[in-house]
């Protein structure tokens, strides 16, 4: 079937005992057991729920992977993924890596032996020279968060294979309906489905996609020990943000390329980044390896100062941590997602303070536009 078909479909059948087109919700901490030892599949929420099993049967399948495990958010999945190397393990990191990433690594991860390299994974050379004997793990986020750098999935994938290391992929930023890394060579992918998988900004959530059996048992394993499984509310809400996603993500990619345009050509914006416009140093790349190019782009205008009056002007545009909603959301990374970021390393990758991330709704552009346009005048 179509992908449109597999979200609104694929775990999310009609619920068998009664009819019912949309499955209950079952807010339940326990299930009764028929005899000592014998259940009917399911024992106790932590371990596992029909909502959750559902859930993770659908993000499998729009991923094209053979398991998938959904946690409480994407940075305790994330940890999980990390959680499958042993002390001495060496990983190397996309450097523009989303700023929880580079605070569970650097801050937390490290004191239990694991060892971190940040580089330029845009070209394929910075990671072959990165490589240890000791690696055993490749994390790219493409497109980056928020420079919105892209990396060449296929390319990585070889090199991954050929020195025997574990690629994971982040795909928050453009979703499994825009791109697909395990088709790509990637052997995990994750998500924060907080974003656009959810698409609604009223739950947390975080998945991990995988295409290998003991990987598949040690995340599942970590799961139900580590308790971080998503609770049943959260996962009907994922469920019922998923079936609209390819409508949701068409629009994002269409509202998110206009923006990008009227952005690009207006004179208080220094720089435009997003993956669509020809002057993006991977351009050609994006148009290969993804069937859009998203709602996520990042814009500079030059200054703390002139970014600040932008950000206290904006109407429609809400100032907000977090994106992939229907509703547009604009921030400063500097100081608020990648604040535990050093500053010297900011400037190394790119987050200026000048530097606006903007997640385009699905509003109508041209409010978004007279929005931007208004706030523009301030700066």
């Amino acid at each position: 079937m179509g992908f449109s078909t597999d979200a609104i479909h694929v775990g999310q059948e009609p619920d068998p005992s009664t009819g019912a087109i949309v499955a209950p919700i079952y807010q339940t901490s326990t299930y009764l057991q028929s005899a000592l030892g014998k259940d009917k599949g399911y024992d106790y929420a932590r371990t596992n729920h029909p909502n959750r099993k559902a859930l993770e049967r659908t993000v499998a399948k729009l991923e094209g992977g053979s398991a998938a495990y959904v946690f409480t958010s994407g940075m305790a999945g994330i940890d999980a993924v990390f959680r499958l190397l042993r002390p001495g393990d060496h990983t190397i990191l996309s450097e523009a890596v989303y700023g929880g990433v580079f605070r569970l690594t650097t801050l937390l991860l490290k004191d239990f032996g694991l060892e971190f390299t940040y580089v330029d994974t845009s070209r394929v050379e910075n990671i072959a020279n990165a490589i240890r004997p000791s690696t055993r793990m490749i994390y790219i986020e493409t497109p980056t968060n928020p420079t919105m750098v892209v990396t060449d999935l296929a390319a990585v994938a070889k090199l991954a294979r050929e020195k025997d290391a574990t690629l994971v992929v982040d795909n928050t930023f453009l979703s499994p309906y825009l791109q697909q890394p395990i088709a790509l060579g990637a052997h995990i992918v994750v998500h924060s489905m907080t974003k656009y998988l959810n698409g609604h900004s009223d739950c947390t959530g975080g998945a991990v996609i995988l295409t290998r059996a003991a990987d598949a048992e040690k995340i599942y394993f970590l799961q139900r020990s580590a308790g971080a499984g998503l609770a049943p509310m959260d996962c009907f809400l994922v469920s019922r943000g998923i079936k609209t996603l390819a409508v949701r993500m068409d629009r994002h990619d269409a509202n998110g390329m206009a923006i990008a345009r009227f952005l690009d050509s207006h004179p208080k914006v220094k720089r435009v980044i997003y993956p669509g416009l020809p002057s993006h140093p991977q351009h050609e790349l994006a148009r290969r390896q993804q069937r859009g190019f998203g709602g996520m782009l990042s814009f500079d205008l030059g200054s703390l100062d002139a970014a600040r009056a932008l950000l206290n002007h904006v109407k429609l545009c809400s100032l907000a941590e977090s994106l992939g909603g229907v509703e547009t959301l604009i921030s400063h990374p500097a100081i608020m997602t990648h604040a535990s970021v050093p500053a010297e390393i900011r400037r190394h990758i790119g987050i200026t303070d000048g530097l606006v991330r903007l997640s385009v709704g699905i509003e109508d552009v041209e409010d978004l536009i007279a929005d931007l346009d208004k706030a523009l005048a301030h700066t």
